[in-house]
């Protein structure tokens, strides 16, 4: 089983992705409601954030994107033994800040770290060696994303008040690379199904709009990591709101709902779009809370992409038929009633905790059947015609 799993990025860091979800959120929960004790000195609301982020998301970061390098570069995939230590770093940092209280921070900071900064370096010369620019900025938005884990781990030291800010940074330098990543996988997979199904209108073609789009989120996300509570900066989210929705709507996603591996795509690019309004009606009015548009973008847009792109990624990678089952539309409808539901928990004072518990019971159940699911087909052969 091990030679098969370090054979191909998607296989440990997805499931490392589908476990580490599973588990992370009921632990969180757990904590919340004080059900399970911690040590006094464990920030429970940090490690939420941060595992959620640099755990859950940078697992499946490093599957999709040295999954997908080979095909940028032309290069061999990283496999076998330089895998596995990847593997082993990222475990590594989960073992480290989970026991943070114990081992110290300086432990912790040299177990946590060299996970990403490692695959920076990785990305970087895959990239560099083959000469592949037109991805640069992927590395770029990875090495910021990256840079917000040092940010967290500088204010563990007490160095600087910084985890807010780090936390900050990378997840709105994530909507950036899922909206650059979704510009592509989006429209191109729903081209080629709806051509499959002999479809007369397609998605629009990349452009100048697209383009505009990109930039108008580049610009928000900016402001967003250094004013953010500035009314220039929510003006700006309800812009980059807008043309991400004019962006969405141009490709089509109604000529999609027979398919559920096509619907989840856009699915996931529609929380997007919901986050940006959110976040700028929460900047303007009182009405929206702060922490609806944040999980519209985390638990929305992060959480029902990185399914959509495992579940696909999973079945083409590995031979399998790439249409969904009854289970694995049964994830989808899990990931986005918990989506809903988180965002909608912070409008209500009554039933709240409720609301929250029932979000997170929801988000464990559709990661725990990725895994029930996904696990054997991550674990076996690649099927040959």
């Amino acid at each position: 089983m091990e030679s098969i799993i370090f054979q191909n990025s998607f296989r440990p860091f997805f499931i490392a992705a589908g476990i580490w979800a599973t588990l992370a959120v009921p632990f969180w929960l757990l904590n919340y409601f004080g059900i399970m004790i911690v040590i006094d000195n464990f920030n429970i609301l940090l490690w939420h954030q941060h595992e959620i982020l640099y755990g859950f998301v940078a697992a499946a970061i490093a599957g999709f994107i040295l999954t997908a390098i080979p095909n940028w570069t032309g290069r061999l995939p990283i496999k076998n033994k330089p895998l596995a230590i990847l593997v082993f770093l990222w475990i590594l940092g989960r073992v480290g800040f989970l026991t943070t209280a114990i081992i110290g921070t300086i432990t912790t900071s040299l177990m946590d770290l060299p996970f990403l900064i490692v695959l920076v370096l990785v990305i970087m010369r895959e990239i560099v060696s083959g000469k592949n620019w037109r991805n640069l900025p992927v590395i770029i938005l990875i090495s910021f994303f990256t840079l917000g884990n040092i940010l967290v781990h500088l204010q563990i030291h007490e160095i600087i008040d910084s985890a807010e800010l780090g936390i900050r940074l990378s997840t709105f330098v994530l909507s950036i690379l899922l909206a650059l990543i979704g510009g592509r996988i989006v429209p191109s997979f729903t081209r080629n199904w709806l051509a499959q199904n002999k479809a007369n209108k397609f998605p629009r073609p990349f452009g100048n709009f697209d383009k505009i789009s990109l930039i108008s989120l580049v610009v928000f996300v900016f402001a967003q990591v250094i004013i953010p509570h500035h009314q220039a900066t929510s003006l700006l989210a309800l812009l980059a709101g807008l043309l991400h929705g004019i962006r969405f709507i141009r490709w089509k996603v109604w000529m999609t709902l027979t398919e559920p591996l096509i619907w989840i795509l856009h699915v996931g690019y529609m929380w997007l779009c919901v986050a940006l309004v959110l976040i700028g009606l929460s900047g303007l009015t009182d009405f929206v809370p702060y922490t609806s548009s944040y999980h519209a973008l985390t638990v929305g847009a992060f959480s029902t992409m990185i399914l959509a792109v495992m579940t696909r990624a999973s079945l083409g990678h590995t031979g399998r038929t790439i249409k969904a089952t009854l289970g694995t539309t049964t994830i989808f409808i899990f990931i986005t009633i918990a989506a809903i539901l988180r965002v909608y928990e912070p409008f209500i004072n009554e039933s709240g905790s409720l609301i929250l518990s029932l979000s997170g019971i929801f988000w464990t159940l559709s990661f725990a059947l990725f895994i029930f699911i996904y696990f054997p087909i991550l674990t076996q052969p690649r099927k040959v015609d």
